[in-house]
């Protein structure tokens, strides 16, 4: 990613570009491509040793929505598409392959993919691409330059303040309607609740900040508080839902 915007200017002022950071675009492009390559073949592996190929696709999906993300000729983030590749990537994708690879060989070619395990991903997708959108606060006059429409050079630092606002609304309402139809136990609606002040500091700080190029830099950084907490209280909830009670058995849509 910050290769390809190395590429065209726009990360030419972005101190934590990781391509400014190591002072070698070719040295970063060379480890990114290891890194891929050595974590494909990893998830591959493991994968085959599940006895369950639906997720090696399902991680394939991502990985390619990765690729055209920024890669030329789609650099599809420059058409504003980059927050939908996102959710799609680390939501609905990664988050159900990594589901599918847990438990036994003789157990996950059998494993359905319930209403749960759907509605978390929703939610991880969700948490994921508010910390992307964030980050373009401070860089729509870059982006703008170099020609990358993002959301927020086509909205406006000022409506998409707004923006953040709806999303994370909607974030908790999306919690609260997965628990009304049972889609999530009653323990991740309760410890998901409690990091409701964490977003209200996100929608705050964005809406306090986003004219000042300094200060709404920190937007991403309070996303991904957001992001970590959130996921945290979901998967304890999960969990805790475990253990409290072997009756909360997940109902299948796909087998």
């Amino acid at each position: 990613n910050d290769v390809y915007d190395f590429d065209t200017g726009a990360d030419k002022n972005k101190k934590e570009s990781v391509v400014n950071l190591a002072g070698s675009r070719t040295v970063t492009l060379l480890a990114a491509y290891s890194f891929l390559a050595l974590g494909f073949i990893g998830l591959t592996w493991t994968s085959v040793e599940a006895g369950n190929m639906r997720s090696i696709i399902l991680l394939a999906c991502a990985i390619i929505c990765g690729y055209i993300y920024q890669y030329p000729p789609f650099r599809l983030s420059y058409q504003g598409l980059g927050e939908p590749l996102c959710f799609a990537a680390f939501g609905p994708f990664a988050s159900t392959a990594f589901y599918l690879l847990q438990g036994s060989t003789s157990q996950m070619n059998y494993l359905p993919l319930s209403g749960t395990i759907l509605s978390a991903s929703i939610l991880v997708g969700f948490t994921t691409t508010l910390i992307l959108f964030c980050s373009h606060f401070h860089q729509v006059e870059g982006d703008r330059a170099v020609g990358k429409m993002s959301p927020l050079v086509r909205l406006g630092t000022r409506r998409g303040s707004m923006v953040v606002k709806v999303a994370v609304i909607a974030l908790y309402f999306l919690l609260f309607a997965f628990g009304l139809i049972k889609a999530l136990p009653f323990n991740c609606i309760l410890l998901c609740a409690l990091t409701l002040p964490m977003g209200k500091v996100v929608v705050r700080y964005v809406k306090d900040n986003h004219k000042d190029k300094q200060k709404i830099f920190m937007a991403k950084y309070y996303c991904v508080r957001l992001h970590a907490l959130f996921g945290a209280a979901l998967a304890a909830g999960l969990v805790v839902a475990r253990l409290v009670t072997i009756r909360y058995v997940p109902r299948p849509i796909f087998s």
